[in-house]
């Protein structure tokens, strides 16, 4: 299981539950599919698929968990075009337009009789809570998808003390300064894809990928005051990814010395090798992410 970005939490207060008393919470709210009027239902489910029924995976001291989350699809196109002949039907035995409570009514009607019949998805979440180092890490490409999670967590323990990853220093001004002065931290290698946005409102947005970023061409960009919102770059040659300037990491990689380490450890079955990947992803990361801190100036 290795997590492809990183939505970074930290707790502001110790995380003391156990993984057997987080399992008893998670308990409250298991996955169980729509019902035939529900457009969407989530629940927590266990993040070794069908080899284990425990909802909390535990290895070195850390946590795994998985939301999975279930929506119904409705295509906007059939509902509009149903509910338009629905809508003229009622047009013609009323004698006159229906009024927009009418039609609400009408299109409420409809999504009723369509639910049993529509098709279900299932999506999954991953996130790991890291008790010792104070991380709530979520495998998660946006925000709003992290915070739902987050948001049902919260729910399960009453209470979650987490505020999203902040640092002393602003992290597009940082970039932009590596990039403009050429002078990396240690163990950082730039790579060739970053994202340039003018600082005015709704500012011009500059796109470059397979680039050589120390070329002539992107300094002038920042002499103009483009800031560094987006930039690849890698960690020791163990980590590959791109931050953006609320420091949520994507695409990320675990480069060959990582996948050497996983490649060694012989496994008997799925169950063991996902112990394995955790093992090493957490802990890579629990090394990883105070360097990080230390690239920005440290926690806000």
């Amino acid at each position: 299981m290795w997590f492809k970005n990183l939505a970074i939490y930290h707790f502001t207060e110790p995380f003391t539950l156990s993984a057997e008393e987080l399992e008893q919470k998670l308990q409250q709210m298991p996955f169980v599919p729509c019902g035939n009027q529900e457009l969407f239902r989530f629940g927590w489910t266990a993040p070794l698929g069908k080899t284990s029924e425990q909802l909390v995976h535990s290895a070195n001291g850390f946590f795994m968990l998985c939301g999975k989350k279930q929506e119904k699809v409705l295509p906007s196109a059939v509902i509009n075009e149903l509910l338009a002949e629905r809508i003229q039907d009622a047009e013609d035995d009323l004698s006159r337009k229906p009024a927009k409570k009418e039609r609400d009514n009408i299109k409420d009607e409809l999504i009723f009789e369509l639910l049993p019949k529509a098709f279900a998805f299932s999506k999954k979440t991953y996130a790991y809570i890291d008790p010792k180092g104070g991380w709530l890490i979520v495998d998660a490409a946006s925000a709003k998808k992290a915070e739902e999670l987050l948001s049902y967590l919260r729910k399960c323990l009453d209470t979650l003390p987490v505020t999203p990853l902040a640092t002393k220093e602003k992290p597009s001004s940082t970039m932009t300064q590596w990039l403009i002065t050429n002078q990396i931290p240690n163990n950082i290698t730039i790579e060739d894809e970053c994202e340039l946005r003018s600082p005015e409102d709704e500012g011009g947005i500059i796109r470059c990928k397979r680039h050589d970023l120390s070329l002539p061409e992107i300094k002038n960009h920042l002499d103009t005051g483009k800031q560094v919102i987006k930039l690849a770059i890698s960690w020791a040659d163990r980590l590959s990814f791109v931050i953006d300037e609320n420091l949520t990491i994507k695409r990320l990689k675990f480069l060959d010395l990582i996948q050497e380490q996983a490649s060694e450890i012989e496994t008997a079955d799925e169950a063991e090798q996902f112990d394995v990947d955790f093992s090493i992803m957490s802990l890579e990361l629990a090394g990883f992410l105070p360097r990080l801190l230390e690239l920005f100036g440290g926690k806000q």
